[in-house]
């Protein structure tokens, strides 16, 4: 049977609920409905509070702080299809937690993966994330990212920027992790209008992309190893290379 829901967290926790109470035996997940459907019986998940509520108290309770970390860095792998691999790492959990730690099985494998995937990614987000200063002296950075990273970098510029008040805008997903001395959360964004910049933003950028430039030493230019380390998805956002 195909399961459709829409995508959310709390959609996937009522597929769960769904899942169990309703002894659905899901040969798919899909969050689109497919053109063609020919001999496939579907089964559309609504979102409900209250039972992902219990599906999620259930988690907590079943699985380790550790396992309940993966859970929750797979969901944030919204551009792979790991709706699948997580429903059965849930159902093997609930039978027995110590039974996730058997990689052979390929949906266990296939999410460890995934995580280690993401954490390389956060990684080098870390480091490519780039800062401007608005008018108000707030610091404002645009990413677009494979998966959905927000909350780790929101929490690792948090302790690095310290009382200095940041926006992290995820245009791909309308979302923004939002720190200031009121506030530190992350909203979901249904339009966002240009910023405008302090005075000294330019000078700034004009420093670095000297700075950048000078460190260079021309005899060594290797544009192929240099695309290797800072692949061009990831310079969207970085202006030391727009030169």
């Amino acid at each position: 049977m195909m399961v459709l829901y829409d995508g959310s967290f709390e959609g996937f926790l009522t597929l769960i609920y769904d899942v169990y109470y309703e002894s659905l035996h899901v040969s798919s997940i899909v969050k689109k409905m497919p053109e063609t459907l020919v001999f496939e019986r579907f089964y559309e998940v609504f979102s409900d509070e209250k039972k992902a509520q219990k599906v999620l108290e259930a988690i907590q309770k079943h699985f380790t702080k550790e396992q309940q970390r993966t859970i929750f860095h797979t969901l944030l792998c919204d551009t792979r299809a790991y709706e699948t691999a997580l429903l059965e790492y849930i159902r093997i959990g609930f039978k027995n937690r110590n039974a996730l730690q058997n990689i052979n099985n390929p949906n266990l494998f296939y999410i460890h993966n995934l995580e280690k995937e993401l954490f390389c990614l956060v990684h080098k987000m870390y480091g490519f994330t780039r800062f401007e200063e608005l008018e108000e002296k707030t610091l404002y950075s645009k990413i677009e990212t494979k998966f959905n990273i927000v909350p780790f970098l929101g929490e690792h510029f948090c302790k690095r920027l310290g009382n200095i008040p940041f926006i992290i805008h995820d245009v791909k997903r309308s979302l923004v992790f939002i720190k200031n001395d009121d506030m530190r959360e992350i909203r979901t964004i249904a339009s966002f209008e240009t910023p405008a910049y302090s005075s000294d933003e330019e000078k700034f950028k004009t420093l670095w992309k000297s700075f950048f430039k000078a460190a260079a030493v021309k005899e060594r230019f290797n544009p192929k190893l240099q695309q290797s380390w800072v692949p061009l998805i990831y310079r969207t956002y970085m202006y030391e290379f727009d030169m």
